[in-house]
């Protein structure tokens, strides 16, 4: 099951990786690796802060996609009580036989997306917390220059 879900929602995290790789360049990196620093140290302190949010938007694309998705659970894995069932095939099989409890999970469902896309969302960061001003930015842009 989770191998069909996986097959089934990893393009989404792959299109926002690409995006936010291509979008970073290489530039940063190239300028890390000549000061001397390690590709382990590139890679974690260069180039997964510049594709962060490319890979929590992704993550959270495929997880909602995941979420949502009982075919593939049905084709794959069937739908048997407390093995395979999931909850939109919880959903999708209390609709026929008490509609109450269908609505009840669907609300449920959608508490839990609201809650994914509430921690996964994070407004800019206040001045002075971390984040490069633009002119930070711009004095490092003359000195690599």
């Amino acid at each position: 099951m989770i191998l069909a879900q996986t097959f089934v929602a990893l393009p989404f995290l792959v299109v926002s990786l690409e995006g936010a790789l291509r979008s970073a360049g290489s530039r940063y990196e190239a300028v890390a690796a000549t000061l001397g620093a390690r590709p382990t140290t590139v890679l974690r302190r260069v180039t997964l802060p510049l594709v962060l949010p490319g890979l929590a938007s992704g993550a959270v694309l495929s997880f909602a996609r995941s979420l949502g998705e009982f075919g593939a659970t049905l084709t794959f894995a069937g739908s048997l009580p407390g093995v395979t069932r999931t909850l939109p095939l919880e959903i999708y099989l209390k609709r026929e036989t008490d509609a109450d409890a269908a609505v009840a999970l669907s609300l449920l469902l959608v508490v839990v997306a609201v809650v994914v896309v509430g921690l996964s969302y994070r407004g800019p960061a206040p001045a002075g917390s971390g984040g490069r001003s633009a002119r930070s930015a711009d004095t490092s842009e003359r000195v690599t220059a």
